[in-house]
């Protein structure tokens, strides 16, 4: 019963950086807490131990992680902070660095030692210092696993794979999270079936590269199949697929979308560039005119499909010719949804070693060039769905605006992933919660936001 009541009273605190699988590891994490008693807390000031899932991947989310474990670290002299943990990529990779540089951090746990957090959490209150989790990522369990989210509650994401096998020459998420392996579907349903029974509405689908599903078993991709068995589940409404390399959208796939009613119409297609002699040096595994036959056989099977990508400005040898050739690309194949990162030379990566690196201000401005392409790009896209009726799903309210009996609510439509892209502004005379559906007549536009009128009333979900 001690200490029951030891481990009741003791308050932690989470900081989830990163990418929405960085997401789902702290949600297990949390439930794994949970179970054992621990009171998670959102005032980082009032926690005893507050755990950062680091994020690893480019020069600014590791800057971002380790400021984040500095700032958190200061708690233990104007707070109750009794143990900093740093957890996930960051941790993984710079293990023995972290303990130098960070006299704060008290454990590191790594990609592969999420399940261990609870004896982390115990060894440190008992008094242990440095402790380290660092199992072999691609041996990590991927059975089924209950979460608690932390998005809000009508929508989630679930992983449907861990690691990756694609060698990019710039990334380090290999190293970092081990080799491609897909999760059974049993245990994915079992989670997607969980969700459901707590309020989600909409799936985010997510992997480091999600169409890879099922081809560590036998070759092939099982995506397709496992969609349709996601979307039998009561409840989800919505489907969303994030992540989808180009190489591996089947014709099956693109028409499991086109028929799938709950499958929305966004593909998240990361691409990097288009011009082939920078694709061969990225390691990627397509090539331009690879790119035009997959989004021609989308947009053909999909006509309203929004397409959203990531390019990256600057990589080793990139000639002025080759951004050029990008800049017409984005211009002739108009995303819907695009974002650019400038190159980051990661150590212990092939591009890191290679000649003719690009100079930081001018990988700054191919950056902010694409950036304007797009902005333009956006704008004209958003003109266009002026007039036009869109299913939405409410988000909330928007205290202080409209008049009279007219309430205005932040919405997102099919083309709008949370947290990344734009909002439709809803004007209506109806009481909505967050996570119900309507129908809106956009009625206005700007570069990446929409304004709409409700145009069912009646319409509920």
């Amino acid at each position: 019963m001690k200490d029951k009541e030891k481990t009741v009273s003791t308050k932690i605190a989470f900081v989830s950086l990163g990418c929405d699988k960085n997401t789902v590891d702290s949600e297990i994490m949390i439930e794994l807490l949970t179970e054992k008693g621990y009171e998670i807390v959102k005032e980082d000031d009032q926690a005893e131990v507050i755990i950062v899932n680091t994020c690893g991947f480019i020069q600014d989310a590791k800057e971002e992680s380790i400021q984040t474990l500095i700032e958190m670290g200061e708690y233990k002299q104007n707070g109750n902070l009794k143990a900093l943990i740093a957890a996930g990529c960051l941790a993984e990779r710079y293990a023995k660095e972290i303990f130098s540089e960070l006299p704060e951090v008290d454990a590191v746990v790594g990609t592969g030692s999420y399940e261990e957090i609870v004896d982390v959490v115990e060894e440190l209150l008992a008094g242990k210092k440095q402790v380290r989790r660092l199992l072999d990522a691609s041996k990590r369990d991927l059975g089924y696993r209950r979460r608690i989210l932390t998005t809000p509650g009508y929508y989630g994401y679930v992983k449907i794979a861990e690691g990756c096998d694609n060698r990019c020459t710039y990334c380090v998420i290999p190293r970092l999270r081990g080799v491609f392996r897909s999760r059974r579907p049993e245990d994915i349903l079992r989670e997607v079936r969980d969700m459901a029974e707590e309020g989600v509405r909409e799936l985010m689908i997510v992997a480091q590269d999600i169409t890879k599903y099922g081809k560590d078993w036998d070759g092939k991709s099982h995506l397709p199949e496992l969609l349709r068995q996601i979307a039998a589940v009561e409840g989800i409404h919505w489907i969303r697929l994030l992540y989808c390399y180009p190489e591996d959208i089947t014709e099956e796939l693109v028409q499991t979308i086109a028929e799938e009613p709950k499958i929305v119409h966004y593909v998240d297609m990361p691409i990097q560039h288009c011009a082939d002699g920078v694709l061969r040096r990225m390691g990627r595994h397509h090539t331009k005119a690879r790119l035009l036959e997959v989004i021609g056989k989308l947009r053909e099977a999909v006509p309203d499909i929004a397409l959203r990508t990531t390019l990256i400005a600057g990589f080793p040898g990139e000639t002025e010719a080759d951004f050029q050739e990008l800049c017409d690309f984005v211009r002739e194949v108009r995303f819907d949804r695009l974002g650019v990162f400038a190159y980051s030379q990661e150590e212990d990566t092939p591009a890191a070693k290679m000649p003719d690196q690009v100079p930081e201000e001018e990988k700054e401005r191919r950056k902010d060039i694409l950036m304007e392409l797009q902005q333009k790009i956006s704008s004209e896209k958003s003109q266009e769905a002026v007039g036009c009726r869109m299913e939405v799903m409410i988000e909330g309210q928007i205290p202080g605006e409209g008049e009279g009996e007219e309430l205005v609510y932040s919405a997102r439509t099919y083309r709008d992933a949370p947290e990344i892209d734009g909002f439709l502004f809803l004007t209506s005379s109806a009481s909505y919660m967050s996570g119900d559906f309507t129908q809106a007549e956009v009625v206005g536009a700007f570069e990446y936001d929409l304004m709409g009128v409700d145009a069912d009333v009646e319409h509920r979900e």
